[in-house]
């Protein structure tokens, strides 16, 4: 049974990146409608990611994530040409 809950929070959980996927779309592309180059997009997002990091998880926390997601990003996760296996 315990699985079977674990199970069932992943999938709550990738359904709700989904969805917040959906309005980061959403508004990146709202944001190129209204003339705001993509950089500038990016690093506001970012910004304001690392914000509420902080707010959320304090200061250790917010530095945690980004070591995460630098080793991601090294490991090619966010490459726009990477292909999934």
């Amino acid at each position: 049974m315990e699985a079977s809950l674990n199970e069932i929070d992943d999938m709550i959980v990738h359904e709700k990146m989904q969805a917040a996927l959906e309005y980061q779309n959403e508004a990146w592309a709202d944001g190129m409608a209204d003339g705001i180059e993509p950089e500038i997009i990016a690093d506001a997002a970012i910004a304001h990611a690392i914000r509420e990091t902080i707010r959320i998880r304090g200061e250790q926390g917010a530095e945690a994530l980004l070591e995460s997601l630098r080793e991601r990003m090294l490991a090619g996760e966010f490459s726009p040409n990477r292909t999934l296996q």
